[in-house]
């Protein structure tokens, strides 16, 4: 079974305006309201590739109960802890559209390298309710529910008010257990992760240059890239991917092998839950095969293919670009 953990999940409200005025009166053209959150994420694109999750996390309030509902509505398991203080957060994303710009174009990273209509994104992300003690007590009885073999997903920033060692100590509970961690994190946040030997992580050319305190144009080859992932693995970590953008990934697997794949070409249309379809696809395809080159493919295809559309990608269009891309 596949777990997806989101400690700060919200609802994204996504507006569209047309050349947005700043401190003037805007009138939206096109508005959505959706269950956000990585680990949400992750469960949504595995849920739509036919591979059944559960949902965890934290959620408070009439947001925490939209969260709740959105995600019982398209058949995805969850089993919330329920705050009673506050309320789940709500980002808020603005995209304008702004006939005469110049935008560009982007795969699985989000991170521009070609021209294209995408418009210019805004966002405001909320606080959510405060995690206490109770209810990191009560998480960490709950995941013991998890068997072994069983993939747990921690993915995402957590609030301010809880510790750099938060994963750790999740980790840490199951440690009498065989779990595939796969952390999708950031800086202090994933490297303490790494002393449990999580099964994969996944940082992007800006993290992992950020991780190792360089410059991201030292990166500027996929050997470069490889480099630097191996010494993640020489950190803890069994399976690095590094999402390239445009570039596509480089995966420095387990058993030393590297491997590099291009991304499919496409229009950024949405920026949101890329990286995480990403994710998804790498759990689908080694699931699927146990073999790297597919999970790597099928991973590049699934980011890209979120990329290039309004939400994120269903089983089709992760389906349609994985078969024309050679």
């Amino acid at each position: 079974m596949i777990y997806t953990l989101t400690v700060n999940p919200s609802i994204d409200y996504i507006v569209d305006v047309s050349n947005f005025n700043a401190g003037g009166l805007n009138r939206t053209t096109a508005e959505k309201i959706n269950a956000g959150g990585k680990g949400i994420n992750v469960s949504i694109v595995l849920n739509n590739l036919g591979i059944e999750t559960c949902a965890l996390g934290f959620v408070a309030g009439f947001t925490g109960a939209e969260i709740e509902e959105q995600l019982r509505q398209i058949h995805i398991k969850t089993d919330f802890i329920h705050i009673k203080e506050g309320f789940s957060r709500i980002n808020v994303k603005l995209r304008s559209f702004c006939p005469n710009a110049t935008n560009t174009t982007s795969t699985a990273t989000n991170t521009p390298s070609a021209p294209s209509t995408a418009p210019a994104e805004t966002e405001i992300n909320g606080q959510g309710p405060q995690i206490l003690p109770i209810y990191i007590e009560e998480l960490l009885q709950k995941l013991q529910i998890l068997q072994n073999g069983d993939t747990l997903v921690l993915a995402g920033s957590i609030p301010g008010t809880l510790p750099k060692t938060f994963y750790c100590q999740i980790m840490q509970s199951l440690q009498n257990k065989k779990i595939n961690f796969v952390v999708d994190a950031t800086k202090e946040l994933l490297t303490r992760t790494l002393e449990y030997k999580p099964f994969l992580i996944k940082p992007n050319l800006q993290e992992l240059a950020e991780l190792f305190g360089i410059s991201p144009g030292t990166l500027n080859s996929k050997s470069a890239v490889a480099d630097y992932a191996k010494r993640l693995q020489q950190m803890g970590a069994q399976n690095v991917l590094v999402s390239l953008a445009g570039d596509g990934a480089v995966l420095v697997c387990k058993d030393g092998e590297v491997l590099q794949s291009a991304a499919p070409k496409c229009t950024l249309v949405n920026s949101v839950g890329a990286g995480d379809s990403m994710v998804a696809g790498f759990i689908a395809g080694f699931l699927q095969s146990q073999k790297y080159s597919h999970a790597l493919k099928l991973a590049v295809c699934a980011g890209t293919a979120s990329a290039a559309s309004q939400n994120l990608a269903d089983k089709a269009q992760i389906e349609k670009m994985f078969n024309s891309f050679n």
